[in-house]
């Protein structure tokens, strides 16, 4: 007579016990605690496959990027958060809601009165291209026109050159000081750069992660769209693919960011190229997105893109750039004079570069960056 086999179930009636999957599902979470488990079940959302996936609502974006930033979240949950949001791609208003975190969790500055112009680039820095940014930044402020930025040290998965290490090539620390005296630098001489590792500590805690999982995550597109400037601005953000740039558009939209410019600049970041036409468009709270087109050439400031050696070889350059002279000059000139017509202080773009070039002669960046330096 034939056996029933070892693991054949029992027939449904027979008076067995149920099944204790879902007790032993429950103590589980029980022992992950209420912050891992919630964490895992919107990790859940984000890993699904694309005919079971959902995405997050805002709120729960907000709430996923929150509790990676301080709660007792392992670094297995924060690499697959994100390299599975990475593959599935952000959706907007996630983006959103991870916006929304940053404002909460990341430091603040403010320009009371005045329109500040607020600069948003990759993490990981500049390999390929000599940055422009600290030295548009300085002649920009020289005129009066307030500019914050935000960076932090090398950024997987390029661990480029940054900003704090370009500044600091020029005199200018930013590293190591209290946030009270960025505020007071900004209030002073219009120029702020807030460092996460001294000013947003929390967002440190993503930089093993990052590193582990070889890849940029969603958060390095949120470090474009995020401003530690609270009031009337112009944010300004890099971005190198247009579906990139869309994604911004809408997130920024949704954020209630009123005015932004998208700039396809070197290396994602909004250095204006004098290489070829500069690929921008502009974001207004009453209208559609315009596409506006920059070519230097029209301009007599066409030249190629200056290439990235060194620190060393940069700091000469950018020391001279800020006299009006060497290879860094004319798209010093290019990009001040741009964001000065961008910014709106002056009606033209013609008149802007006229602006910068006079800028320039009068040496009004160096004078701030020894004014910074003392």
């Amino acid at each position: 007579m034939s056996q029933p086999l070892p693991n054949t179930p029992r027939e449904a009636g027979s008076g067995a016990p149920g099944p204790q999957h879902p007790r032993r599902q429950q103590q589980r979470l029980v022992a992950l605690g209420s912050q891992r488990a919630r964490f895992r079940e919107l990790l859940g959302k984000v890993g699904s496959g694309e005919h079971t996936s959902t995405g997050l609502s805002r709120e729960e974006a907000r709430e996923a990027m929150e509790l990676m930033l301080t709660g007792p979240v392992s670094d297995a949950q924060l690499g697959a958060f994100l390299i599975a949001h990475r593959i599935r791609r952000p959706q907007p208003l996630e983006l959103t809601g991870m916006l929304d975190t940053y404002r909460q969790l990341g430091p603040v500055l403010a320009t009371p009165g005045q329109r500040a112009l607020c600069f948003s680039v990759p993490y990981d820095g500049r390999s390929r291209t000599a940055p422009l940014l600290p030295l548009t930044a300085l002649v920009l402020a020289s005129a009066g026109l307030p500019v914050v930025l935000h960076g932090g040290d090398p950024m997987p998965v390029k661990f480029g050159v940054t900003l704090a290490e370009l500044f600091a090539a020029i005199g200018v620390e930013w590293r190591g000081l209290p946030l009270a005296a960025v505020q007071e630098r900004l209030s002073s001489h219009h120029l702020a750069l807030t460092h996460q590792p001294d000013h947003f500590a929390v967002a440190e805690r993503l930089l093993p992660v990052r590193d582990e999982i070889g890849k940029r995550p969603p958060v390095a597109s949120l470090e474009l769209l995020w401003t530690p400037h609270q009031g009337s601005h112009l944010l300004v953000s890099g971005f190198v693919h247009p579906p990139t740039e869309k994604r911004a558009w809408e997130a920024l939209a949704a954020a209630g960011e009123t005015d932004v410019l998208t700039v396809k600049g070197l290396e994602g970041s909004t250095d204006l190229p004098t290489s070829r036409a500069g690929i921008t468009a502009r974001l207004r709270a009453d209208g559609e997105g315009e596409r506006i087109l920059l070519h230097p050439r029209d301009h007599d400031l066409h030249g190629e893109d200056v290439p990235w050696h060194d620190l060393e070889r940069w700091q000469s350059q950018a020391l001279a750039a800020l006299c009006g002279e060497g290879p860094l000059a004319t798209a010093l000139h290019w990009n001040v004079g741009a964001y000065l017509w961008l910014s709106d202080r002056f009606p033209t773009l013609e008149d802007g570069l006229a602006q910068a070039g006079a800028l320039l002669t009068a040496r009004s960046g160096e004078r701030l960056r020894r004014a910074l330096a003392d």
